[in-house]
């Protein structure tokens, strides 16, 4: 599987705020999606010409790439990593589904999942984009199935759960949840849910 490596690079401007730049291309990814979005509505949108998007990033895709990652990072790093640490599978759980529903809700935040929804349809010449946004979706399942099979050795879980099963479902869950906010799903709805869903808990 192709992975993409953010391009960095001494040749960007002085005033250059690459957090804030990240922030503005991911608004333009997410609307337009990665492969409508053109290089002129990034530079508009991040403050930056051309030359200089160039060599801060290298190319589109590495710029979506760490668009992605910045997005992961700010909005998904501590969700997960609570998830990890809580001592209690249901509480564990909850917690993070609601966090989830708070997250994919959220005005400062694409509606939705990046990860999820912003390379849906891409063409051929895309593939490594696509490949490498398929293994962050694996990513979650992977999460998902590290606290289930840590919840079987702790006796949260009954012996003999088919954990990877339950981590398919969940990430399920957590994919449908993100595309209910881009259908403009409100946190209450979402949170419904995140509710309802804890009942596939053995």
């Amino acid at each position: 599987m192709t992975a993409i490596t953010p391009h960095r690079s001494k040749g960007r401007p002085r005033s250059f705020d690459r957090e804030q730049a990240l922030h503005r291309a991911l608004e333009v990814f997410w609307k337009r999606g990665y492969e409508p979005a053109t290089m002129g509505e990034l530079c508009a949108a991040m403050g930056i010409n051309p030359p200089s998007l160039y060599a801060a990033f290298g190319n589109k895709a590495s710029l979506f790439m760490e668009a992605v990652k910045h997005y992961e990072t700010t909005y998904w790093a501590a969700p997960w990593q609570k998830l990890a640490e809580e001592p209690s599978l249901r509480t564990a759980m909850e917690r993070f589904l609601l966090d989830a529903a708070a997250v994919l809700s959220s005005l400062d935040a694409p509606c939705g999942c990046m990860v999820v929804l912003a390379t849906a349809n891409v063409s051929p010449e895309a593939q490594d984009v696509h490949d490498a946004m398929k293994a962050l979706r694996e990513v979650s399942r992977a999460n998902f199935l590290r606290r289930f099979e840590h919840a079987i050795a702790a006796g949260d879980l009954p012996p003999g759960t088919d954990v990877g099963a339950l981590a398919a479902v969940f990430t399920t869950v957590l994919q449908g949840m993100s595309v209910q906010a881009r259908d403009g799903a409100p946190r209450e709805e979402l949170e419904r849910i995140a509710r309802a869903s804890m009942a596939m808990l053995p």
